[in-house]
């Protein structure tokens, strides 16, 4: 006898298949893969169509397929290209969710965090990509919403929207989870009003107006260098850059040199950047993955901790 005429006793079927006699037998019984009939002693046979629809029975459940959907299938009622469009999407979700879970099981390693961190990051990251809009959209209303609200400063900060990737790094997560907590606190929204607003209408401060451009220039190109080159604000290394700068701008100022006059710059600085705002554009860069450019890195922080010999501007910047 040919193929297309031998009966297979279901032994036979589960040594061809792979599958367990067991398992056969349960198919038959849901219908799935019926016996052709039955020997004289009531064992049952299966031809070549029956090991055939269990070849692919198997294959679509190694690929993820529910009963149901797969009996479907090998009865012509849906299409395995339909069928495999859909449980890939589907699939698609699950790797995104598993991804941001495995990122946020790193960073609660990485940060050693208690439960309650724990549930709160899951809780955030949890959020969907609408629901994350939403959160930052009733920030910028929260913050901007008032009739007088400056279209400049809206509009800078929602070109940055920051958009946690499906495929986040721990990096991101962690950025994601201070920004969302950052967002809804009230003193953070003043503050972001009111430096938004004057780097949107790019007023000057006082002190650079008075230094002049070109002092100005150089204690931006001083500054950057420093930082590029990881110099601590508050190590041994940021000596000569401050006390360099200090002698210029009390040159330009005709003050004198001293502890006052460096808490007086300070102040002035200050003003440029809110530590806590400038936070915020750092956490956007990293949830989006942008690349940090140097000349966009605010110096003014560095410089008014340098100046101050302040280790807690660090935290917040």
């Amino acid at each position: 006898m040919d193929d297309v005429t031998t009966l297979y006793p279901i032994g036979e079927l589960s040594r061809r298949t792979g599958l367990s006699v067991r398992t056969i037998r349960f198919y038959s019984d849901s219908g799935v893969v019926a016996p052709t009939s039955r020997s004289p002693a009531g064992y049952r046979l299966y031809d070549l169509d029956a090991l055939l629809r269990l070849e692919l029975l198997r294959t679509l459940r190694e690929l993820g397929m529910d009963l149901a959907t797969i009996k479907r299938v090998l009865d012509r009622e849906l299409s395995v290209a339909d069928v495999a469009a859909a449980h890939a999407d589907a699939l698609d979700v699950q790797i995104r969710v598993l991804r941001l879970r495995r990122s946020v099981l790193r960073v609660v390693a990485g940060r050693g965090s208690d439960l309650e961190e724990t549930k709160l990051m899951h809780r955030i990251t949890q959020l969907s990509g609408e629901e994350r809009r939403r959160l930052i959209d009733d920030f910028v209303v929260a913050t901007f919403g008032s009739v007088d609200a400056d279209p400049a400063a809206v509009a800078m900060v929602r070109a940055a929207t920051p958009d946690l990737p499906d495929d986040p790094s721990a990096e991101q997560v962690a950025a994601w989870v201070e920004l969302a907590e950052l967002v809804g606190d009230e003193d953070f929204r003043i503050r972001m009003r009111r430096t938004a607003v004057r780097q949107a209408a790019g007023h000057a401060l006082g002190i650079e107006s008075e230094a002049g451009e070109e002092l100005m220039d150089h204690t931006r190109r001083q500054v950057s260098e420093a930082m590029e080159a990881g110099v601590d604000p508050l190590g041994s290394g940021a000596a000569p850059v401050v006390d360099g700068l200090v002698h210029r701008f009390a040159e330009a100022f005709a003050r004198t040199p001293d502890t006052e006059f460096r808490h007086w710059m300070a102040e002035r600085f200050e003003e440029a950047h809110d530590p806590v705002v400038d936070r915020y554009w750092r956490l956007v860069w990293i949830v989006n993955g942008w690349q940090v450019l140097p000349h966009l890195v605010p110096v003014y922080p560095w410089l008014v901790q340098a100046l101050r010999g302040d280790r807690g501007a660090a935290s917040a910047r």
